[in-house]
């Protein structure tokens, strides 16, 4: 295998690494992000656009080269000239074949590099979606939190309302009682005076019965001494 051959089959090898650690769960996409935006691949993705251009047109042109040079000898030259010697023929068979594995080759390093870059974008927009995701569920936890907070508040609110009526009505009821119990202490005076007064008049009654009487009898006994004159 030529010098070229080799390098390309050296780079369709890393290529064939890099996809497997890709694809395998060896790390996350964070992870994979935060290394494809490290320093050293920053630097690299500035003119990576170009060395990705360059490097498909080269991959390009061998594997164009290897599918002419399996045209080339698909057709031995045995066959066109009829005389052609077992070791030609054995040197034309030897020559496709690496005309085929050259094809190969080229072929499968032309695709991995569209899968590899493929898988990189890939990567990168599931880290944007996964980052964007916690910072939608860290704002929808902080809503819900504030939103149960602004209600525990208006609970709090309303409770205390509801315990300042209460502590209203009580007030309102205590100084309805404080009231009726000087009502009743003024009822129960004015009864003591109407009982006291009853009294007196009961008293005074009895004294002008027994004044009227007294005089009745002087009466009597005055009608009687008169007649007895």
């Amino acid at each position: 295998m030529s010098l070229q051959w080799t390098l390309i089959a050296g780079f369709l090898y890393a290529e064939i690494v890099v996809v497997l650690f890709l694809v395998l769960p060896i790390a996350s996409p964070k992870k994979w992000n935060s290394l494809f935006k490290s320093r050293f691949l920053q630097g690299l993705k500035r003119q990576a656009g170009i060395y990705f251009v360059v490097l498909l047109a080269i991959l390009v042109l061998f594997c164009l080269d290897a599918i002419r040079e399996m045209r080339k000898y698909s057709n031995p030259q045995g066959d066109r000239d009829g005389h052609a010697h077992l070791d030609l023929e054995m040197q034309e068979s030897m020559r496709l074949f690496r005309a085929q594995r050259n094809f190969y080759i080229s072929g499968f390093a032309l695709f991995l590099s569209l899968v590899i870059r493929r898988l990189v974008m890939l990567i990168s927009s599931q880290a944007a979606l996964l980052a964007q995701s916690e910072a939608s569920m860290k704002q929808a936890q902080s809503a819900s939190a504030a939103a149960k907070s602004y209600l525990k508040q208006q609970g709090d609110i309303k409770e205390n309302l509801s315990n300042e009526a209460h502590d209203k009505e009580i007030n309102e009821m205590r100084a309805e009682i404080s009231a009726l119990k000087e009502k009743l202490k003024l009822a129960e005076k004015d009864k003591s005076a109407v009982k006291t007064q009853a009294d007196n008049l009961a008293k005074e009654y009895d004294r002008l019965a027994e004044e009227h009487s007294k005089l009745q009898k002087k009466i009597t006994i005055s009608s009687e001494d008169k007649k007895s004159e």
